[in-house]
């Protein structure tokens, strides 16, 4: 089925094209499948690591809850002990009259068996001395919520216990509890490190947590807790209570904000879930929230997608080449029957109507080759009767010939009868027109009073029975008139027609042009002029103006008259038309313009010649083309 074009362009079998359609259909779909099934793998392994990280942020909040539990029971047991230990304090405050950098806080604490470190925290909350040189100058203002609340009682009068809490940098439980000096100018506080051996059941072991949490996620790298100031705990052993460099600043932000928060830095394929673990207590001066930073490797996750995209591609691959090699033999048995009508239809094209279309297996083949076989029959028949007509038709067109023939002569006859009438017509009422206006003046020189009148208007209907005559004329010059345009020197018509126009004032802004036209040019001045004087009135000012644009003249003809209004001016240029309240006539001038204008291929229109205001009078603009 390869056929060769009109232009020798070989074209491809329909076999081929069977093909390619079959090739271009199912591999898209194979494709699209693939890749619908790989995002489908790829979104719900996604999804099960972001469940099994969800899972162990949960695991660390409660481990963390429980552990604080535990640590609120052993709480409890020091208060007492705390209480005690305020007394060596204030007595040792008022022997140093009240000075804090007279007190011997070193004596005041082995008196209190060495196990209990004194703070003197100062109006603005800083640590102005202590027997604990790595809190020396902490600055509780950083701590809004937990300065107040010092704050709050360092003015009353009461003992306050404070939470267990575990040091960043050992990891020592120590219990705090705060007594306001009695000036209330200071503010004391001891620090209890509490003996291993009974604080060992409640310390929280944070390592151990971590390493437990990762082997239960093998996608978490690395497990990080901060305290309230950014401080990692059990981490590193710091100098002061602040070492910029041991500060995680986002875990400050979370604290403040307290709030969650995950970071994910695709370059080193991690991902950081910040978890705020609220452990706050209303009836506690510290806040033992805690900061949870989890750190994820994404490499595991990365290395499953790309082996499933891999094996995906494979798949396709594999798949595709099976459907090419089903699609081979498919095409050949689909296209075998197409093949052999298409032969059989190529020695009927050749001149072989006789030859019959061989059946092929299928029922819709059959169908077709009978179908192909009544149109063969039906093709015989009509080749038998259009020879048959060809004859009449050919006598017909002979016959039609001549008839044009003849009605060509006779309307050209006709016309020229037509045209020797409108010749004698025109001749013969111009002639008419003229005795009648000739003696009609005699008669208003000669008449006074209604009679004169009477005879003025006699002399006005025959004035303009003779213009009509003369627009008539110049129509029929116009349309029978077929010679190229010529140069005209527009100027010198336009001077020529304000010099013969006496009906009104009349100004002219022009310089020397030549435009395309011919002999009927006044025509135009000579209707437009008119109308302006006929409809304008007795004090009206008529204005010609000529602007050249390019290889364009554009001709205003602007008047002082009533104006046109708007629903006017689109039918102003028609045949016949008349204005309101115009005096009798056959309103042929403009029709006579625009004929003549688009004959010179230009333009003609209305417009007010104030903008906007009809009232103010018209202007009309025709265009001509100059002449190069």
């Amino acid at each position: 089925m390869t056929a060769t074009g009109g232009g020798g362009r070989r074209r491809r079998r329909f076999g081929t094209h069977l093909l390619l359609i079959m090739i271009l259909i199912t591999l898209p779909v194979i494709g699209l499948i693939s890749v619908l099934d790989c995002r489908e793998v790829e979104e719900a392994m996604t999804a099960g690591d972001a469940l099994l990280r969800e899972q162990t942020g949960e695991s660390i909040v409660q481990s963390l809850r429980l552990t604080d539990a535990g640590l609120k029971l052993f709480d409890g047991t020091l208060d007492s002990r705390m209480a005690e230990g305020f007394g060596p304090v204030l007595a040792e405050y008022e022997r140093a009259g009240r000075d804090p950098g007279a007190m011997d806080l070193a004596r005041v604490r082995e008196e209190l068996g060495g196990e209990m470190d004194i703070y003197i925290i100062n109006e603005s909350g800083v640590v102005e001395y202590t027997t604990y040189p790595p809190d020396f100058g902490l600055d509780f203002r950083k701590l809004p919520s937990f300065y107040d609340r010092i704050t709050e009682i360092r003015l009353g009068d009461a003992f306050v216990a404070d939470r267990v809490v575990a040091e960043s940098a050992s990891g020592v439980l120590r219990k705090y509890a705060y007594l306001p000096s009695p000036d209330h100018r200071y503010l004391f506080e001891l620090g209890l490190a509490c003996n291993a051996t009974e604080a060992g059941h409640y310390a929280p072991d944070y390592q151990a947590l971590g390493e437990d949490l990762m082997r239960l996620n093998p996608t978490l790298k690395e497990v990080r807790i901060y305290d309230c100031y950014g401080r990692f705990i059990n981490v590193t052993r710091l100098e002061g209570p602040v070492v910029p460099t041991s500060v995680d600043p986002v875990a400050v932000a979370i604290f403040e904000e307290r709030e969650d928060r995950t970071m994910v830095d695709g370059a080193a394929g991690t991902i950081t879930r910040y978890i705020f673990v609220d452990l706050s207590d209303p009836g506690n001066p510290s806040d033992t929230s805690l900061v949870v930073g989890l750190i994820y490797t994404t490499a595991s996750l990365d290395a499953r997608i790309a082996e499933v995209r891999f094996s995906h591609a494979v798949i396709v691959l594999f798949a595709s080449l099976a459907a090419c090699c089903i699609a081979v033999p498919v095409s050949r048995r689909i296209t075998r029957p197409v093949q052999e009508i298409v032969d059989d239809v190529d020695r009927i094209a050749g001149g072989d109507l006789d030859h019959r279309i061989r059946v092929s297996t299928g029922t819709e083949f059959a169908r077709l080759s009978e179908s192909i076989g009544i149109m063969v029959d039906s093709l015989k028949e009509n080749i038998r009767r259009l020879r048959e007509s060809e004859e009449a038709v050919r006598q017909y067109d002979a016959r039609l010939e001549d008839l044009v023939r003849e009605r060509t002569a006779e309307l050209e006859e006709s016309g020229q009868t037509v045209n020797l009438f409108l010749d004698i017509m025109v001749h013969d009422i111009n002639n008419a027109n003229t005795i009648a206006i000739g003696y009609t003046q005699l008669l208003i020189d000669v008449l006074e009073g209604e009679r004169q009148e009477i005879a003025q208007k006699m002399l006005s209907g025959i004035e303009q029975s003779s213009s009509i005559i003369g627009r008539v004329a110049t129509l029929r010059k116009a349309r029978e008139v077929g010679a190229a345009l010529v140069r005209v020197d527009l100027d010198r018509v336009i001077r020529a027609q304000v010099a013969g126009h006496l009906a009104a004032r009349v100004r002219y802004e022009g310089r020397p042009v030549d435009v395309l036209a011919d002999d009927l040019l006044p025509e135009v001045f000579l209707n437009l002029l008119g109308n302006a004087a006929k409809f304008g009135g007795p004090d009206v000012e008529i204005t010609i103006r000529v602007a050249e644009h390019g290889d364009e003249v554009t001709v205003s003809v602007e008047d002082t008259g009533p104006g046109i209004p708007d629903a006017v001016k689109k039918g102003l240029f028609g045949r016949f038309w008349k204005g309101e309240g115009s005096p009798a006539g056959a309103g042929l001038g403009l029709y006579i313009c625009r004929t003549l204008v688009e004959r010179y291929e230009g333009r003609i229109w209305a417009e007010d010649r104030v903008k906007g205001r009809p009232e103010c009078g018209t202007v009309i603009r025709f265009t001509l083309r100059k002449a190069g």
